[in-house]
């Protein structure tokens, strides 16, 4: 990692969501990417909304930046993803990791989706682990960040690390495993992998929930993970992580948006095509996640 390359680095909070999007921009060049937008949805009447994404577009209008990749880390299970709307705003293409088509896979089963195709195809681009790509003149890659979801990666711009569902902020300590295709085992492993990167690396995580309160927070380093993170400072190992993590999550509700969320997101941000009629309707399986904890 070339740590003189410092991108910039805007971050925009959805308090609805407790989302962290982000604009990684090149401060020689201008251009930017937009990592984890969001499509805002009002579940009780199931209105949409392009509130958060054009607060997004009109930040890069503002700075005169040019946007090369619109980038989400894994098939979010807590909101729609935006990225197909920015796709029509600027053109620009989006991307994923290439394990995505696992999850679609797993998911087009329990959706019953007949006519869907689990091949990643729904975007312009997917990165295989390891990959390189260029924001401006900054380089950046993709280390594959498997455990809160089968696709889940990192992607490294420079001196940041945009690491979504692996660490919160260090109060806040890891992410649950319990979705379909989670695991804890590989969690701790892709923690260590984000942790073996240099100390002064600055984190930028996917979602704050604001323990007692306080104010949003959304950037820590690898230094200061290492030292505080609430969950892993009482776990020395791998194993003792995997109890932790395991029992905690048999405590945890599903996120209250996820069966809507992930026919979107698996579908790279397309809502459903209209029907006969002209409207749009989302597909609900019942019963189709086991024993749920009930709020």
């Amino acid at each position: 990692m070339n740590m003189s390359a410092r991108p910039h680095v805007e971050a925009f909070f959805d308090k609805r969501t407790f989302s962290i999007q982000y604009v990684v921009s090149d401060p020689a060049t201008g251009a930017c990417a937009i990592i984890d937008p969001v499509l805002d949805f009002e579940e009780k009447s199931g209105a949409t909304g392009t509130f958060n994404a054009d607060r997004i577009l009109q930040y890069v209008t503002a700075e005169n930046l040019k946007v090369e990749w619109i980038l989400d880390t894994h098939p979010h299970a807590d909101h729609f993803s935006a990225a197909d709307y920015l796709h029509s705003q600027t053109g620009a293409p989006c991307a994923i990791g290439s394990h995505v088509v696992e999850v679609q896979s797993l998911w087009k089963d329990l959706y019953n989706w007949q006519g869907f195709v689990p091949d990643g195809s729904q975007w312009h681009k997917l990165f295989q682990t390891g990959e390189t790509f260029r924001i401006g003149n900054l380089n950046a890659s993709v280390m594959f960040s498997p455990g809160h979801t089968l696709a889940s990666v990192t992607y490294v711009v420079g001196d940041a690390a945009f690491i979504h569902d692996t660490l919160f902020m260090p109060d806040s300590g890891t992410a649950r495993t319990d979705f379909p295709g989670g695991s804890a085992d590989q969690l701790w492993h892709s923690i260590q992998d984000i942790l073996a990167l240099p100390g002064e690396t600055r984190l930028f995580v996917g979602h704050d929930y604001q323990p007692n309160g306080r104010a949003p927070m959304w950037e820590s380093t690898v230094s200061e993970q290492k030292a505080s993170n609430s969950h892993l400072s009482r776990c020395h190992s791998k194993d003792e992580f995997i109890a932790f993590r395991q029992a905690r999550d048999k405590t945890l509700p599903m996120p209250k948006l996820m069966l809507p969320s992930l026919q979107i997101n698996l579908n790279a941000g397309r809502l459903p095509e209209p029907e006969s009629n002209g409207a749009r309707y989302l597909k609900i399986p019942l019963n189709a996640l086991g024993n749920a904890i009930w709020e």
